[in-house]
């Protein structure tokens, strides 16, 4: 069974969460190859070029999807502007990461494609909890995820940046069911 029929199709009012494909690198790349895009997640670097675009879709392709999910964001009429994921964090909950290219920044579709995700892990998965964390210095994230339901833990922690070479204060959230 190939990733396409192993990942569901997520549709939104405006969004389509669904596989990363191979027809999607080109858009990953100019999109994500943002220093202000690539500092505010722990994973992605920056530069991000095509051969960064193609390792992410390879990873999404490999993965395990009873434990972790991969989506790339479309918006109708624009293609892909984005990612999400849950990714298995310990035993308990995955942890939920996105980002969003910037010229769709403002406009809520971070929170409907974390929303509809949430559905999604809480339904398909029957995950009562998932855990988010974001930077101190992007509050924009933080109000993303209290529209998703996310409710602060009171806890930081300093978690590695990678594009910033170090670490980063980071709000941690959960989500309950």
């Amino acid at each position: 069974m190939s990733l396409i029929e192993q990942v569901p199709r997520i549709e939104t009012r405006r969004l389509v969460l669904r596989a990363p494909q191979a027809a999607d690198i080109g858009r990953i790349a100019s999109l994500a190859d943002d220093f202000e895009i690539a500092r505010m997640t722990a994973c992605m670097p920056h530069p991000y070029g095509l051969a960064d675009a193609e390792a992410f879709v390879a990873r999404a392709q490999a993965i395990d999807p009873a434990r972790e999910a991969v989506f790339v964001i479309e918006l109708e009429d624009e293609g892909a502007i984005g990612a999400i994921g849950l990714h298995p964090c310990g035993s308990f909950a995955p942890e939920i990461g996105y980002w969003i290219g910037r010229p769709y920044w403002g406009r809520g579709l971070a929170s409907e494609a974390a929303g509809a995700a949430l559905d999604w892990a809480g339904g398909a998965w029957s995950r009562r909890a998932v855990f988010a964390g974001y930077f101190t210095d992007n509050p924009a994230s933080g109000r993303v995820l209290e529209r998703a339901g996310f409710l602060h833990t009171g806890e930081v922690q300093h978690r590695h940046s990678r594009a910033r070479g170090g670490p980063a204060p980071t709000r941690m959230m959960v989500w309950l069911a």
